[in-house]
């Protein structure tokens, strides 16, 4: 359920990924990009948390935020 919920946000950002990321400079801080983390999130985690966890790792994409190898966590058990 979660990954049908969450499907059409992951074409809205592979559509970013392929349309209009090419035209813009490189400037990603961190390892995975930010698109690339928003997708994993989004499966490993739906809609709600993964999301959640995508727009933390946006926000803090700026100059004093942070950089280098930031990968999605794992899912806790529940």
């Amino acid at each position: 359920m979660k990954k049908i919920l969450s499907f059409p946000f992951i074409l809205l950002v592979r559509f970013y990924q392929v349309a209009i990321s090419p035209f813009t400079p490189a400037t990603c801080r961190y390892s995975p990009t930010c698109s690339h983390y928003t997708i994993e999130a989004l499966q490993k985690h739906g809609l709600i948390s993964g999301g959640w966890l995508a727009l933390k790792r946006i926000f803090s994409c700026h100059p004093w935020g942070g950089s280098g190898y930031d990968p999605v966590p794992e899912k806790k058990e529940e």
